[in-house]
């Protein structure tokens, strides 16, 4: 075999790793082992991954230590650089942040007002307009699932804070099923493809079309994947983020993690009165009808729940609109109701209570609790449904998560007029356990790729020339 000159004959491998982004100057490479000794085997490897990238997602399901990888990641981020580094997390969780790096052993502080006191700076995103970013030389995003549902003036502030910060790092649960939203949104403010340079790049639009192919885990929408581009689509996210709803999706042991069981029962229970117009309840068949068949049946919904929570131990209860809030309030003697109306202080100090043990029935909105907050010492979820799987997904796993000690009972309540708002959770939650089924393969299959399992360590000459 004739093989190429020295000069010629380079190592690919090391020509890859020059051109790489993350083998730059600023790429911080550091040991899993030297990290903080907490950090379990995948967390150690995923949070030097991300360290050595600079800017990277971790989608990780809930309890499998996140707020542990991002205060590492912020803490090694501060030794090597010796710069400030800011964690932006939901309402409350900043709390919440503090005492787990306080157990954990890493410095940081708390500021609502712009302060940098430490090095490792954790606040509200509501706060970001009090700080300067030429003061911090990372950031990380808790709970980045959040920049979909903001406004867009909020989701550009909180893009526009990190445009020139070389380390940045987003943190959130798997992603919702058939929402590209977010993993555009989150590439956006990585600083990699924009949202609508993603769309144009593997997806073809589809508008007024309803018969359109294309994979969309029972969902057709606008925006499809163009048939050639799946592979590549999800090679480029894996280039950027690592997956996982249990350590074993990417080949580590689950020994202490394994959810206990989850029991959810559905409740159907009967109106007192009937639509307007009409001699008997139907099923709603429109947002419309549903919307009406749930305002007109607050009375009995909230009943049924009060009855559910007769108990003495912890329960947490999930509504949708003010009315029901109140009304729940009131028919359960020993909750307390966190509203929109309460301050940022009532509320965190509210959430704070329902932790400690000092209330023990919580009544909110998903909206305004829930995201990124561990109720795992309470094992009873009520809840309202609706449309949204990944409200209703995040609701539920508030308290059914990784260091949950008991089964947790999960009471979903409604009409028969809201049937089909039932059936079309069911169909979204197949369509999530298919679409992670799937991510899960391709995140492995990017890990090879990204590692160049598919192609020689050298190249050569082939022999006939």
């Amino acid at each position: 075999m004739i093989t190429c000159d020295n000069s010629i004959k380079q190592d690919y491998m090391e020509y890859l790793d020059m051109k790489s982004a993350q083998r730059g100057k600023k790429a911080i490479v550091v040991e899993p082992d030297s990290m903080n000794k907490h950090l379990y085997d995948f967390q150690a490897d995923i949070t030097a991954w991300a360290l050595e990238k600079g800017r990277a997602a971790i989608f990780a399901d809930c309890g499998l230590g996140k707020t542990l990888m991002q205060l590492v990641w912020a803490d090694e981020v501060t030794r090597h650089t010796g710069g400030n580094v800011l964690i932006l997390t939901p309402l409350a969780v900043s709390y919440q942040t503090v005492r787990e790096a306080e157990k954990f052993g890493i410095d940081v502080a708390r500021s609502n007002a712009g302060e940098v006191k430490s090095q490792i700076t954790i606040t509200n995103y509501e706060r970001l307009n009090y700080f300067n970013p030429g003061d911090f030389v990372g950031a990380v995003c808790d709970e980045s699932s959040i920049l979909k549902s903001f406004s867009g003036v909020r989701r550009k502030e909180i893009t526009m804070f990190m445009r020139k910060m070389y380390y940045r790092l987003l943190c959130t649960a798997t992603a919702a099923p058939n929402d590209y939203t977010e993993l555009g949104t989150s590439s956006e403010a990585l600083g990699y493809l924009g949202y609508m340079d993603m769309l144009n790049k593997f997806f073809k639009n589809d508008k007024n079309n309803s018969a359109a192919g294309g994979r969309f885990y029972g969902k057709v929408t606008e925006w499809r994947i163009k048939g050639h581009a799946e592979i590549p689509f999800w090679r480029w996210v894996c280039s950027w983020a690592r997956a996982l709803r249990k350590p074993s999706d990417l080949g580590y042991d689950d020994r202490d993690f394994k959810l206990k069981p989850l029991v959810e029962e559905k409740h159907l229970i009967d109106a007192r009165s009937v639509p307007e117009g009409r001699i008997c309840t139907v099923h709603a068949l429109n947002l419309q009808e549903q919307r009406e068949e749930r305002k007109r049946t607050i009375p009995e919904r909230c009943e049924k729940v009060a009855e559910l929570v007769q108990h003495d131990r912890s329960a947490l209860v999930w509504c949708h609109l003010n009315e029901e809030g109140r009304l729940l309030n009131k028919l359960i003697p020993d909750a307390v109701e966190v509203s929109g109306a309460d301050s940022d202080e009532s509320k965190e100090q509210k959430f704070m209570d329902f932790v400690s043990g000092k209330t023990r029935v919580l009544i909110t909105k998903p909206k305004i609790g829930g995201w990124g907050l561990n109720f795992q010492h309470c094992a009873h979820v009520a809840i309202f449904p609706s449309h949204s799987f990944e409200q209703y997904y995040q609701a539920v796993r508030r308290c059914w998560r990784f260091g949950q000690q008991k089964p947790v009972k999960v009471d979903v309540v409604a009409t028969e007029g809201e049937r089909r708002v039932f059936e079309n959770l069911d169909a979204k939650a197949k369509a999530a356990d298919e679409m992670f089924t799937r991510l899960v393969e391709y995140m492995r299959e990017g890990q090879a790729f990204e590692r160049n399992d598919h192609y020689p360590k050298r190249e050569e000459m082939p022999s006939w020339l």
